[in-house]
């Protein structure tokens, strides 16, 4: 897990996937050696984002990219489309 003080976002879930995630976590999460849901969330996240840069950056870490670079809040409908 990442060590320091945390930089802030909010991942958003539809009901069902929430639920989901926290159903694997109360039934698992112990097992694997989660203490919080947000270990959880955060350990999937890095595996996707180290997947998607052995795929697309050469296997090398991303530059980071400063907090404000992103839009807020999720995507409009329009866009889901």
């Amino acid at each position: 897990m990442s060590k320091g003080k945390p930089s802030s976002f909010t991942p958003y879930f539809t009901e069902d996937d929430a639920g989901q995630v926290r159903a694997a976590f109360l039934a698992a999460g112990h097992w694997e050696g989660y203490a919080s849901i947000s270990e959880l969330i955060e350990a999937a996240t890095l595996r996707e984002v180290r997947r998607l840069a052995r795929k697309y950056n050469h296997n090398r870490t991303w530059e980071p990219a400063p907090p404000g670079t992103l839009r807020p809040g999720q995507r409009t409908r329009e866009e889901q489309r």
